[in-house]
């Protein structure tokens, strides 16, 4: 018996080392194959704005700044969607809750190609006849939005990827209500609490690390999204000057100029590969950093 727990003990162990193992070698192969790049342009590449093939002038800011912004928009858009339709999903009886919990899961289920059709043919025009053009007419916002707008740019990709990330935010948000113990919802509404006040001051205090979980599984994906924005984002190695200008994000250079690359351009686009690991694993630290620190506030033992 113990040497049947033994030897399950170090499966799993094997198990869990190979993630870390395949994280430390896809970040080695990254490193190796952009080390002409960074020994080229140095820790320039990284706030360069240029992208000029004929010239081998390469910097990686438009592409950084099109990613952060593109995933700052979906999250806007899709975490208080997906926390309401998942406290939603959560309170209301069986016979609603189910068909709407499976409508929101197949959302996930449909391929992100087909996202991008939807976009090209059915969002963009959208936007560009109604939506853009009231926006652009509330006084005081020309900073934000800008001035001109086709139906393709920046707020028509984020309005894609938060469709996209919205069922995974959901599932996981969902799930966490479910599992918060009934007592602790009695215990508040016996304290007079309305059901507001239990879902913000219980509900979310017990469950925040399953929530923030859903949140960052959710900018992942928006993050490293390739083909959805790669339709409606404009393709435009540009700085945005406002949500309605066309751009450009890390993952559509690089399925937009990897197959014809060679040389430096491709060592480049490696950079900018590698970029965009780091921020991920970034990001999942700063999360991790963060609910390490407050944990204190919330009540958990370190």
């Amino acid at each position: 018996m113990q040497r049947t727990d033994a030897i399950f003990k170090l499966a799993c162990l094997l198990c869990a080392c190979l993630a870390g193992l395949l994280m430390l070698g896809v970040l080695v192969q990254l490193s190796g194959h952009s080390l002409e790049a960074w020994q080229r342009f140095g820790l320039g590449f990284l706030w360069s704005c240029e992208w000029d093939p004929a010239r081998e002038l390469f910097g990686a800011w438009p592409n950084i700044v099109g990613t952060l912004l593109t995933t700052a928009v979906a999250l806007c858009l899709a975490i208080p969607l997906s926390f309401v339709s998942a406290l939603f999903v959560t309170e209301t009886p069986g016979w609603i809750s189910r068909p709407l919990s499976h409508a929101v899961d197949l959302l996930a289920a449909i391929p992100s190609v087909i996202y991008g059709m939807w976009g090209l043919f059915v969002l963009a025009p959208l936007m560009q006849e109604h939506v853009q053009p009231a926006l652009a007419a509330i006084p005081g916002t020309a900073w934000l939005f800008g001035e001109d707008y086709n139906g393709f740019g920046f707020l028509t990709a984020g309005l894609i990827l938060a469709l996209m990330i919205l069922p995974y935010m959901g599932a996981v948000m969902r799930d966490v209500l479910r599992m918060t113990p009934p007592m602790l919802r009695e215990a508040a509404y016996g304290a007079g609490c309305t059901r507001l006040e239990a879902t913000r001051d219980v509900v979310m205090r017990y469950g925040i690390r399953g929530i923030t979980g859903g949140i960052f599984i959710g900018m992942g994906r928006a993050l490293g999204e390739t083909m959805a924005v790669l339709f409606v984002i404009g393709n435009i190695m540009e700085l945005p000057e406002g949500l309605f200008s066309g751009g450009t994000t890390i993952s559509a250079t690089l399925a937009n100029n990897f197959a014809e690359s060679r040389g430096l351009e491709q060592s480049s686009l490696f950079a900018l590969g590698l970029i965009l690991l780091v921020m991920s694993i970034g990001i999942q630290a700063i999360s991790r950093y963060y609910l390490h620190m407050t944990s204190a506030r919330r009540g958990e033992k370190h």
